[in-house]
């Protein structure tokens, strides 16, 4: 059976052919089937991740501290300069201009992203907002996300900092950031599970130089990623421990 390979839900779906080009070149690099499956859902996906069914995933920090801690699964490599982040943001004819404005009750649309909507709820907190004392919308997308606060169905609304970045300038044009998180050491992770831990240092090393030949920065490109950087083992634990903390 080929080893499978996915990808956290939340990636952008313009760069959803970018995943099956890089399969493609993963796959040349270590002369192995892979075969690359997206899942619609985190609760899908995790489904998938608990049966075991998982190889290598470009995780979520969220779900990173879960494979590492209770699935055995190793950190191979991150992308660099790049981290996540959180935004907050409100329909620009909203009356709001400040989290602290906000009140008990308000309407928050969001994903099924864990760690974007931890940030985002730590953000609120200012306001004494909690997931107890407010509405969470949960869309599927964050564009649906966007057309939540557009059609002054959602308050307000939580998004990954990317992901608000790659919204169309005609919707971004009729939002208003309130505030975003500059946390700057949380960012997913690709990762090797254990039936494939035996080729990480293998995998590792191709990856860290897919950017010195055309090929590699080809496929890099179509994902908008510049280059990887190397994840050492302690690197992952601060990150899993930093999300442990900001959970509690």
């Amino acid at each position: 059976m080929p080893y499978q390979l996915t990808v956290s839900p939340d990636f952008s779906p313009d760069h959803l052919s970018g995943w099956y080009i890089f399969n493609t070149w993963l796959q040349r690099q270590i002369g192995e089937a892979i075969h690359l499956e997206l899942y619609n859902s985190f609760q899908a996906q995790r489904d998938a991740i608990h049966i075991d069914k998982i190889d290598l995933i470009y995780a979520n920090p969220f779900d990173a501290a879960m494979l590492v801690r209770e699935k055995g699964f190793l950190p191979l490599v991150k992308v660099q300069g790049v981290s996540d982040e959180a935004i907050v943001a409100v329909n620009k004819a909203s009356a709001i201009t400040d989290v602290t404005e906000l009140s008990p009750g308000s309407r928050i649309a969001v994903t099924e992203d864990p760690d974007v909507r931890l940030m985002g709820m730590i953000m609120l907190e200012p306001a004494d907002l909690t997931t107890d004392n407010v509405q969470i919308k949960v869309c599927d997308s964050y564009v649906l996300v966007a057309k939540q606060l557009l059609r002054e169905d959602a308050d307000v609304g939580i998004f990954l900092a990317e992901a608000y970045d790659d919204l169309s300038s005609i919707i971004k044009k009729q939002l208003r950031i309130l505030v975003q998180s500059q946390i700057g050491v949380i960012q997913h992770a690709l990762l090797v599970g254990p039936r494939l831990a035996h080729r990480r240092d293998e995998l590792r090393e191709s990856l860290l130089a897919m950017n010195v030949d055309e090929k590699g920065r080809d496929v890099l490109k179509n994902l908008s990623f510049d280059v990887w950087a190397n994840i050492e083992d302690e690197d992952m634990e601060f990150m899993i421990d930093l999300m442990d903390t900001l959970n509690t």
